[in-house]
């Protein structure tokens, strides 16, 4: 498959960029600081811009199979628009492509998830979050209206660790308080779910 993967310089972007690669798929990466990606620029297609620019999107996009998103903030609890704009980048790039599938990692709480979440963290969500978590449930309403063939990814909270390919994953997951899921799982279950068709319109909630 020949891949596109936005922000491939956070750390779950990396590692769907390593899965991808161990895969032999084709990877191409539109990053606003190539030189973050070091000695990984020799083995994918870098593309400089900003994924919330439509015309920078459609360029990396052009010719690929799908895209696959793991934008985040870093410990930011601000949106800034991120999140809407990036998806409106996308779709308006998958438009003028023909492009359609695309895998949106979000986190866990956003949307109907908040719905069975923890008490606890529907605090913490609806406060501290209040801001990031909007950001992004606006998004997803625009890519859910869209005719593209989305999957959407809840991550709880995500934890350094090694990929153990034990992680449950289904559109409604009982979760507890402290559930997690390392990164390397979530990029595993990612670049899987762009090959497979049977995640198409579908909500991923991924936790241990």
């Amino acid at each position: 498959m020949k891949l596109l993967v936005l922000g491939a310089t956070g750390p779950t972007g990396r590692l769907i960029v390593d899965a991808a690669l161990q895969c032999g798929d084709t990877v191409a990466v539109l990053a606003r600081r190539p030189e973050v990606l070091g000695s990984l620029a020799g083995l994918v297609r870098v593309i400089a811009g900003d994924a919330t620019s439509s015309s920078d999107v459609a360029r990396a996009m052009t010719g690929q199979d799908a895209a696959v998103s793991a934008l985040g903030r870093g410990r930011s609890v601000r949106a800034r628009g991120l999140f809407t704009q990036a998806a409106d980048a996308v779709l308006k790039a998958a438009e003028r492509t023909s492009v359609s599938r695309l895998v949106w990692m979000s986190s866990f709480g956003v949307g109907d998830t908040y719905a069975f979440a923890h008490p606890l963290q529907r605090v913490m969500y609806s406060t501290v979050l209040r801001d990031i978590y909007a950001d992004k449930k606006k998004s997803e309403e625009a890519i859910r209206s869209s005719g593209l063939a989305w999957t959407l990814v809840y991550p709880t909270t995500l934890t350094h660790g090694p990929a153990r390919g034990t992680y449950r994953v289904d559109d409604r997951v009982k979760v507890k308080l402290v559930s997690r899921v390392s990164r390397a799982d979530v990029a595993q279950f990612m670049h899987q779910a762009a090959h497979r068709p049977e995640w198409i319109h579908r909500d991923a909630v991924i936790t241990d």
